[in-house]
């Protein structure tokens, strides 16, 4: 490692290495992502669902590349006049033009004479934008001469889809664009300086940018594609851990810039002692992310692999390209704050000293205040919803979610989605009877058809995706499932919501066991104990607890969110432990390495004067940056971004602050229990019966002493008081 680190950082060499890296890159942007632009969410459900299974059959009946759009007709007040229906009448006759079939069936009246409903079949387009395109054409038609007070609203399947893509049009520049502008303004605050925040953002940049087009190679090697939400958590982490990543590296230089004259061996020193806390941190996160593999869902899989690979090449280029730019500068990159050769930094007389103090006088009470915080936080857990439907997907009511309301409110809830049931054609009829004597059904119709496969159509009293529609799919796939030969699978978009309902809950009970068991191991060899990685761990999964509680306070009274969506859950535990753990591996993996000269307490006190201020900056700026998501208007992606970054706050601010130093200072070197940390200017105690006594190795006063850096570097000496 020792010639790896020469490598980067020497004068002849390090040019070799951006050089490299920049070739590298060019050709990879050159290549491409081989992914399609504008590529939606999709379902990914495995195919032993059902939903999936009756999807999969109904592609052998006639209509099976079709879809329809419905379009709503409503006055804005009053009833519909005779006027308005010979107008809607006049209009299906205009779209039958735009009709895959030729013609428009004739418009559906509600009983209280409100509304009118207007089914247009289509041939299915898979790009958005010809979808886009279509939709304003059949958007234009069937407003065209209208009476004034009458419009038309596009809804249904086609104008879900059309909605859902508007949503990620540009998705990826405005989520880039933000997030540059917040690290921009975040680095800049925390160096201070007019020009050193450039260099950590053009490689992290790079890095984001490599990150999009390697990662959707690895996932189509995978057999899966990237949709963009995928895409854009996987930039929003990219630069956050990235950005981390340089904030502690940057941080570690300048501590060494002042203790060695040299800047290019400033920085080998640099890496050789924040390197193996990166590399263990992002290690992490990246192992706790490839548990997502094991997944049902596709979607689920895809964010796995992509941000894995994600973050694999932000510790690359903070590791590798981020020390070779820094080095062809001088300590004047710094500027106005350099630092100096000779200098000492001020950490032992910051505010992080003063509160590492402060908390080593009264841990238990800390630790106690602590836990009822996050206790506290955490109350509202209980009593959080689960699962989103379509219509409540969005931040803003898009058009097809306003005329799928419409038909709720005047037409059978489920009118908009009917349940698509495939029986084998023999028992067609039997199925349909049995189908409408099931509780919450209120139409059943047959459909299309082949010599062995019958699609019926059955419309639900409950809107789509309710806990009523879901009992009526369940009921209604235990009916069919009676008749013997009919081999009945009900499908639709009911059916499929249910289905990924329940492969979300699967995947999560068995991700999140698998997360805390890698995360536990990789904390046990990094820290060569096992009390520390416990109490880290149960601190961790505390303030995930705690934000999603204030989270859910805040989407109740705040934002008005019915629910969290059903994937949000697993995908912020995800983030929050595996991030999370990162921030108390810097501090622990410091305080180790001072505890062998101080002791735990001191070591503790100097770890925590140390980082605290670069951590407590990477953590707001992780924060910031996931509060990112929160510019497109998918709910789904707000609350992922909100839940992460109150629990980025709660683990930067409370847990590695107080907590994690209140435990380290209750249990001395049983911290690091069954391992022993020997100091030189602290007591230590062996085991009895070890053979050993117990060895002072403090100072009457206060003592020369050379601080331990890399293997086979000097150190100018300077004074310690014990």
């Amino acid at each position: 490692m020792s010639r790896l680190r020469t490598f980067i950082t020497a004068r002849k060499t390090s040019w070799i290495v951006l050089v490299t890296a920049f070739l590298a890159a060019g050709a990879i942007f050159a290549a491409g992502s081989g992914n399609e632009e504008g590529a939606l969410p999709g379902v990914g459900l495995p195919d032993s669902a059902e939903s999936a299974q009756a999807a999969a059959a109904a592609e052998d009946l006639p209509g099976a590349d079709s879809t329809v759009a419905l379009l709503v007709y409503t006055r804005e007040s009053g009833d519909l006049t005779d006027d308005d229906i010979a107008a809607i009448t006049d209009a299906t006759g205009s779209l039958s033009e735009l009709s895959a079939e030729g013609f428009v069936p004739p418009p559906s009246f509600s009983d209280d004479g409100t509304t009118a409903l207007v089914t247009v079949p289509l041939d299915k387009l898979t790009e958005a934008g010809e979808q886009a395109e279509r939709a304003d054409e059949i958007r234009t038609e069937a407003n065209a001469d209208l009476p004034d007070g009458l419009s038309a609203l596009l809804s249904g399947p086609e104008g879900f889809a059309v909605d859902i893509a508007a949503v990620f049009e540009g998705a990826d520049f405005t989520l880039l664009l933000t997030t540059v502008i917040v690290v921009a303004v975040l680095l800049l605050v925390t160096y201070r300086s007019p020009w050193l925040w450039l260099v950590p953002l053009i490689v992290v940049g790079t890095a984001d940018g490599l990150a999009g087009i390697v990662a959707a190679r690895v996932a189509t090697l995978a057999g899966i594609q990237l949709d963009a939400s995928v895409t854009g958590i996987l930039s929003v982490l990219v630069f956050g851990a990235g950005t981390n990543y340089a904030l502690l590296l940057i941080a570690r230089y300048r501590d060494e810039l002042r203790l060695v004259e040299d800047r290019r061996e400033a920085m080998s020193r640099a890496l050789r002692g924040a390197g193996p806390a990166i590399i263990a941190s992002g290690s992490t996160v990246v192992l706790a992310l490839l548990t997502l593999v094991f997944a049902e869902l596709q979607g689920n899989r895809a964010l796995g692999i992509a941000c894995a690979t994600g973050v694999v090449i932000a510790m690359i280029f903070a590791l590798v390209v981020l020390p070779a730019a820094l080095v062809l500068f001088g300590r004047g990159l710094f500027w106005p704050y350099i630092p100096k050769f000779g200098t000492e930094g001020s950490a032992e007389r910051g505010v992080w000293h003063k509160l590492g103090v402060l908390v080593s006088k009264k841990p238990v009470v800390v630790a106690v205040l602590g836990a009822i915080v996050l206790g506290a936080l955490s109350l509202g857990v209980p009593q959080i919803k689960i699962g989103l439907s379509q219509t409540e997907s969005f931040t803003q009511v898009p058009e097809a979610v306003q005329g799928q309301e419409l038909i709720a409110d005047a037409f059978p809830a489920g009118s908009g989605s009917p349940a698509s049931v495939i029986v084998n054609s023999d028992y067609a009829e039997e199925a349909a009877q049995a189908a409408e004597g099931v509780d919450g059904v209120d139409a059943v119709r047959i459909g299309e058809s082949t010599s062995t496969i019958t699609q019926i159509s059955v419309v639900l009293d409950d809107a789509a995706e309710t806990e009523g529609s879901f009992a009526a799919i369940e009921a209604l796939r235990a009916e069919l499932s009676t008749i013997d030969g009919a081999d009945a699978l009900v499908g639709g978009l009911d059916a499929q919501a249910l289905d990924v309902e329940r492969a979300q809950q699967s995947d999560q009970d068995l991700v999140i066991p698998l997360i805390l068991g890698l995360v536990f191991i990789v904390l046990v060899l990094l820290l060569r104990s096992l009390v520390a990685p416990i109490l880290l761990l149960l601190t961790v999964v505390a303030s995930f607890f705690a934000s999603l509680g204030a989270s859910w306070l805040l989407f109740q009274t705040v934002f008005d969110f019915p629910a969290i969506d059903t994937n949000v859950v697993l995908f912020s535990f995800l983030f929050l432990v595996a991030l999370g753990v990162d921030y108390n591996i810097f501090l622990v993996t410091r305080a180790r390495e001072e505890a062998v000269e101080y002791g735990t307490r001191q070591g503790m006190i100097r770890a925590l004067s140390s980082t605290g201020g670069v951590i407590t900056s990477a953590g707001i700026l992780l924060a910031a940056v996931f509060a990112v998501l929160g510019v497109l208007p998918l709910i789904t992606l707000t609350q992922i971004g909100i839940i992460v970054c109150i629990g980025v706050l709660l683990d930067t601010l409370l847990v590695r602050t107080v907590i994690v130093p209140s435990l380290a200072f209750m249990l001395g070197e049983k911290f690091w229990w069954p391992t022993r940390v020997i100091s030189v200017g602290a007591e230590v105690r062996t085991p009895k019966g070890s053979g050993n006594h117990v060895r002072t190795h403090a100072p009457a006063h206060s003592t020369e002493h050379t601080p331990k850096h890399a293997e086979g570097d000097a150190a100018p000496k300077h004074k310690i008081d014990h």
